[in-house]
């Protein structure tokens, strides 16, 4: 796969020997043409951490979310691990990694690429007609669609498409067919406009509950507007999950507000928000144990003076 390398700048390609597998050697070859990889385990998900960096005791990868100081050598961290490193990926302690790899990985955005994920037929039919022409890679069960230029990345900005680029992933299935074009802004506008499936039935607070206003963020440092246009949109993308998934998008939600407010010197109403992203979850089908859980756990994943205890 072509990606973003400056051409003028070429990087030496590492003799690749004949012992490797298949997969470590595709592996080495995108890492030399500067497509960041990892691989896969059972399930073709990212292997898991090593107990030093279990629960992000280690405070994360550099170039994570928020940045931590991790240098692990394992496999961990999910796409964060994903590298060209030559001898991080023929090292011994990837060699058992490799070994037990059921596919292939590689990070579109640290290749300064997009992958549009169509996840069915649909899907690749209303691609062909709104999205430009670009390298297409088949799937099991649709397309990638990959494009040159990074962006956020986001689930289901429509229904059966996902967009893969920063801080994700996306599986190596084959160098695809036609020429890469450049990101469209047809694209980036899916994160702004398709996050609006309305939930099942009206959204209220939970009994006893106080909604957030001022009077519970006398230490924030933000505008009410700015905290309200955070909370609505975030609200939105949990709602926008009527099938699956709204769960671990209000892990997600309540992990951004807290990350929002990690320098006011607090409180900033956290607890209050967390009951509005909690009852939204629970108004597309979570369970509310569950919800709660994903809500505290998303905002006690960002330490923050902030927080309401």
């Amino acid at each position: 796969m072509t990606h973003a390398h400056n051409p003028t700048s070429p990087v030496p390609t590492p003799t690749i020997p004949e012992s490797y597998s298949d997969r470590v050697r595709t592996a080495l070859s995108l890492a030399a043409s500067g497509v960041p990889v990892l691989p896969l385990r059972a399930g073709k998900v990212p292997f898991g951490n090593c107990r030093a960096c279990s629960d992000n005791a280690c405070g994360g990868r550099p170039h994570m979310k928020r940045a931590g100081s991790c240098r692990c050598p394992a496999v961990c961290h999910g796409w964060a691990a994903a590298t060209t490193n030559h001898d991080v990926l023929t090292s011994p302690v990837w060699a058992g990694p490799w070994c037990e790899a059921q596919a292939l990985a590689y990070h579109p955005g640290g290749a300064g690429l997009t992958v549009v994920d169509l996840d069915n037929v649909d899907a690749v039919t209303w691609a062909r007609k709104a999205l430009p022409a670009t390298r297409t890679v088949p799937t099991t069960r649709g397309e990638h669609w990959v494009y040159l230029g990074a962006m956020r990345s986001a689930n289901a900005v429509r229904p059966g498409v996902d967009i893969k680029s920063h801080m994700s992933y996306a599986r190596w299935l084959g160098p695809g067919t036609g020429t890469m074009t450049r990101l469209p802004t047809v694209v980036c506008a899916l994160l702004e406009r398709e996050k609006t499936t309305p939930a099942r039935g009206e959204v209220v607070s939970s009994s006893g509950r106080t909604e957030w206003d001022r009077s519970v963020a006398t230490g924030c440092r933000h505008t009410e507007r700015f905290v309200r246009t955070g909370l609505e949109r975030g609200l939105a993308l949990v709602r926008a999950h009527t099938e699956s998934g709204a769960g671990s998008q209000a892990f997600g939600v309540a992990q951004f507000l807290a990350a929002q407010h990690t320098a006011c010197p607090g409180p900033c109403g956290l607890e209050a928000l967390g009951w509005q992203v909690v009852d939204a979850a629970v108004s597309v089908g979570v369970p509310e144990p569950y919800a709660r859980r994903a809500v505290t756990n998303g905002l006690s994943d960002t330490p923050t003076p902030g927080r309401v205890s």
